[in-house]
């Protein structure tokens, strides 16, 4: 495959005009897609298998005009102190709100509207009403004219007099990230800079990759009519696609430097970095695609086109690692060399034969291999006690408790909370598929529960044959106490009683969650175990990469607990209500921060092990592979974490969550286990790190990610004898 991966490299650095101009041509046609594409025509959300979902299938069936799965609304108004919504000039301005709902623009799309006066929706002192609002179609597909009647609808109340707030997904819209981003993207070039020590050389892994993303993000859009694509979808794309995209141009961009600078020609020194550094690259990114498609496995339909998406976008960055990144190496020249480059990294004025001096890195791999058993300690220990808060993880999904306290979703939520109960913000929908009968005996002993407010009569259909029964719970949506009183419905019902509403679809979906993590971690482990199987030709390298991966990503979730549960530094990050944590976190970290720290386990390890092929000691050879790579890693980490750093500003707490959980997985991964853990591990095992079974040896295809075979054609070719000792020098610069 090296030998492959060079001659793509240097081709593209050859024909460097055709290829910028195909990716620039890809660029403009993802952008015209997604400029006219229409918007999305469904953002629904599914969970096949689980009883909400079943649930909503039997209304749909039984209620065909029902719209159970359209966008909902709730219009709370509080009257000002000392006085009651009752009062007729209140009353008046409340009955206003209901017909201008009625009868007013976006009418259309409306299927019905709850008078708050008839349907016992006001609080026992008078203090507070609500008016309920029930869409056709879903939050997502809400006409912008609908959405924005609504946000208008209370303008008259407030001048009245009146508090008026709105909650419900009938406001749903696309998350703001705000310029935490920017942010993000500013502080990886500060990185570059300081890492290439050139204003060329930094902003050519930024330029890819925004081009990368680019492409990724406006095919998603252009493609979210047909493929029904969720708001956080492309967020997700460009959150991992900017990462990965700057990463691996980095190290694309690193090889090069050092082949130029040993004074290859550039189109040769391009063929090495791709045959090389590439091949790193190509696994990296498998081991990530790996990941994200395997949410497939979870079965829940929007997660799946999320992880899809992703990887569709860690696709893109890869290609263009490989082919756009050597084609403006060839518009650069040596511009991505500082001055003195050459001098400095040839050690001019050095006495022949000297040791050059070492680097960071080699100096922090020469430490831990002096003291293997202590670092070890000291990262195995430092994790597991950031992994403490883990074990008391709460899942489940936030609703507009977490939304920030000044937007009117979170005002409309405490307002309910205050006037009438917690409950209130999360009713049960119990969907009885029987008769009359079956429907008050059902109704009958949901009102004998504890944890129950109220229970509303039940609405049978018009055939007669089904009910529904509102069941308002004591506690707030997310409480351990509602998902108790759900289980508790569920297990005295038959087959024939179903609860659901948002509340039960978010238990489930959390259920759901726990009992895919298993398999999941199995499949994509197992696969990325083979994979690295194949790369490093070992079993206790690819071994221990999985055990360090899982100790980290352990830590991380328990920093997520700490801060989003527990609410430790949670002003720091913004974190204005503590609640469960997302329930899909767990499963989406295990995924996307598995194929993370494989980048930087492939980057580093193979360095090591093509010293080590090379006949240098298994610790000598692990001080080679710092030398070559710690800065680069570095950088790499310290740039991936301000990237997923910079969407902890987003307005929306699911963002706000999985880039703080990436961020600090990351960081862990980077400098604790993949910096720390992995060269004390290895310093522990000598020569026994890189043990093979003959027999497996023979099985296991040989994809010569160290290059030996393109080594030995080069050196064939040219009989320039160029070779590691020279290019080790090479790092110090």
């Amino acid at each position: 495959m090296a030998t492959f991966l060079y001659r793509l490299g240097r081709g593209a650095f050859r024909r460097r005009g055709l290829v910028a101009l195909v990716w620039v041509a890809l660029l403009f046609a993802a952008g015209f897609g997604a400029a006219t594409a229409s918007a999305p025509t469904s953002g629904s959300f599914s969970i096949p298998g689980t009883e909400a979902q079943k649930a909503f299938d039997v209304l749909d069936k039984k209620f065909p005009g029902m719209a159970a799965d359209g966008a909902t609304a709730r219009i709370v108004v509080k009257a000002p102190a000392g006085a009651s919504v009752n009062d007729p000039k209140y009353k008046t301005e409340v009955e206003k709100i209901v017909s201008g709902l009625k009868e007013g623009p976006g009418k259309a799309e409306v299927a019905s509207v709850t008078d708050p006066y008839q349907a016992h929706a006001v609080s026992q002192d008078g203090s507070t009403a609500y008016v309920s609002v029930k869409y056709d179609v879903t939050g997502m597909e809400l006409k912008d004219d609908t959405r924005d009647a609504l946000k208008d609808i209370g303008t008259a109340a407030k001048d009245a007099g009146l508090t008026v707030e709105i909650g419900g997904d009938a406001l749903m819209t696309a998350p703001e990230t705000g310029s935490g981003e920017i942010v993000g993207i500013l502080i990886a070039a500060i990185v570059l800079v300081i890492t290439f020590g050139s204003l060329v050389a930094a902003g050519l892994p930024l330029l890819t990759a925004l081009i990368g993303v680019g492409i990724g993000v406006s095919s998603i859009t252009a493609l979210a009519n047909v493929l029904d694509l969720g708001s956080t979808t492309s967020t997700l794309a460009m959150m991992i696609g900017l990462a990965v995209g700057i990463d691996y141009a980095l190290f694309i961009v690193s090889r090069y430097r050092v082949e130029l600078a040993a004074g290859r020609e550039r189109d040769e020194a391009a063929g090495r970095a791709a045959g090389t550094a590439g091949s790193a690259v190509v696994f990296a990114g498998l081991t990530v695609v790996i990941a994200l498609v395997g949410l497939a496995v979870v079965n829940i339909p929007m997660l799946t086109k999320m992880g899809f998406a992703a990887a569709g976008t860690v696709v893109i960055a890869v290609l263009v690692a490989l082919t756009l990144v050597p084609a403006i190496l060839g518009f650069a020249g040596k511009k991505v060399l500082p001055a003195g480059t050459k001098s400095r990294l040839f050690g001019k004025g050095r006495p022949a034969g000297a040791e050059p001096k070492p680097n960071g890195g080699t100096r922090w791999a020469r430490f831990v291999l002096r003291r293997p058993v202590m670092v070890l300690l000291v990262g195995v220990i430092g994790l597991g006690a950031i992994a403490i808060p883990a074990g008391k993880l709460e899942m489940g999904l936030p609703d507009d408790g977490a939304q920030p306290v000044s937007t009117t979703q979170r005002k409309a939520y405490d307002l309910l909370s205050e006037g009438f109960g917690p409950g209130f913000n999360g009713p049960l929908m119990v969907v009885v598929d029987g008769d009359k009968k079956l429907a008050d005996a059902t109704e009958a002993r949901i009102k004998g529960l504890e944890g129950v407010a109220a229970v509303m009569p039940p609405t049978p259909n018009e055939a007669g044959d089904a009910s529904v029964i509102t069941v308002i719970p004591k506690d707030r949506p997310s409480s351990v106490q509602t998902e108790d009183l759900v289980h508790t419905i569920r297990d005295g019902s038959g087959d024939d009683v179903l609860v659901t509403g948002a509340t039960a679809m978010n238990i489930d979906f959390s259920q759901k969650m726990n009992d895919a993590l298993l398999p999941y971690l199995a499949l994509v482990v197992g696969l990325a175990f083979l994979l690295l199987m194949v790369v490093f030709r070992s079993i206790l390298v690819p071994l221990k990469a999985a055990l360090g991966f899982l100790l980290s990503v352990v830590a991380a979730l328990g920093a997520v607990v700490a801060v989003f549960q527990w609410g430790w530094l949670g002003s720091v990050f913004g974190v204005e209500q503590t609640g469960p944590i997302m329930s899909m976190m767990p499963i989406f970290m295990v995924g996307v921060v598995f194929g993370l720290a494989m980048d930087y386990e492939v980057f580093l390890v193979t360095r090591m092990r093509e010293a080590y092929v090379h006949g240098e000691r298994p610790g000598q050879a692990v001080v080679t592979g710092f030398q070559y790579s710690a800065r680069v890693v570095v950088a790499a980490a310290v740039i991936m974490i301000a990237v997923f750093s910079g969407f902890i500003g987003a307005s929306e707490q699911m963002i706000k969550m999985i880039g703080f959980g990436l961020a600090i997985a990351v960081l862990f991964d980077a400098f604790v286990v993949r910096m720390t853990i992995v060269p004390a591990v290895l310093a522990l095992l000598g020569h026994k790190a890189w043990w093979l079974p003959k027999w497996l040896d023979r099985l296991l295809p040989n994809v010569d990610v160290e290059g030996e075979s393109l080594r030995k054609h080069l050196e064939g070719a040219d009989g320039s004898g160029q070779g590691p000792d020279k290019d080790r020098e090479l790092v110090n610069a």
